[in-house]
Formats: structure tokens, C-alpha cells, sequence
């Protein structure tokens, strides 16, 4: 459980690892942790929805459209309007959008665990 500070939960950080198309992001996986993120609070079991800076897609990948693939519980999938989704476990077994990184099985408890409002830092 995330330390609490002031009666406010204190950041969550964890640990990510380049997912098969983290070169649709301008900057890479790298992308993720250069930003602050705070968990949405249109999170549920499907995933950690996270708001934030949106990310900005490569320049060859701006208008590409990625055909359904499968996707794991801790895939970071980024829709096209940049800010990013975590999946958990009732994850759906396909997405379309570009998965650039995966969270390792105890990372992604951890971020399941985290609040709407918290801070969220990937690294």
C-alpha cells in the first residue's frame, strides 16, 4: 500500500518494460515516464485508466491504424487520443491500439491497487 502523507495517499511507481509497439510513441516507452500520471476515475477492473499530458504518436505512425491483436493483464495500451490504459484482469482478449509497454505481474497489482486521484509514475 502506497504511503500516506498528510492523509493523501502518496505516489504509486512502477516498473515497465518495452511493450511490441513502443515505437508508435514519439519518445518511445521512455514516453510513459516522463510524465506525472494521476489514475482516472473511469478506471475499473478492465484497467487503470490514466490522465495526464497525452502522448504523441511517432511521426510514420500518426495515421496508422493497427489491426486487433491479443493483449495481457499489465499491457499499457495508448488510444488515439494519448492517455494511456493499463489492463487488469477482466481485460478484453484483443485491442486495436498500440501496446508500448507491459507492467511485470507485481507491478501491475500494485497499480491495481492504486485510488482515483493518485499519482502514478512509471519508470
Amino acid at each position: 500500500m502506497p504511503a500516506r502523507r498528510g492523509g493523501r495517499l502518496g505516489p504509486v511507481t512502477v516498473r515497465a518494460l518495452p511493450g511490441p509497439r513502443s515505437e508508435w510513441l514519439l519518445d518511445g516507452a521512455d514516453a510513459l515516464g516522463l510524465t506525472e500520471w494521476v489514475v482516472s476515475t473511469h478506471s475499473d477492473p478492465v484497467g487503470v485508466r490514466l490522465d495526464g499530458y497525452p502522448l504523441e504518436r511517432a511521426p510514420a505512425f500518426e495515421r496508422a491504424e493497427l489491426p486487433s491483436e491479443g493483449i495481457v493483464r499489465g499491457a499499457v495500451q495508448v488510444p488515439a487520443g494519448g492517455l494511456p490504459v493499463v489492463f487488469l484482469s477482466d481485460h478484453p482478449v484483443t485491442g486495436g491500439y498500440p501496446v508500448v509497454a507491459v507492467l511485470p505481474e507485481a507491478e501491475t497489482d500494485r497499480l491495481a491497487q492504486a485510488r482515483p486521484g493518485q499519482a502514478v509514475r512509471i519508470g
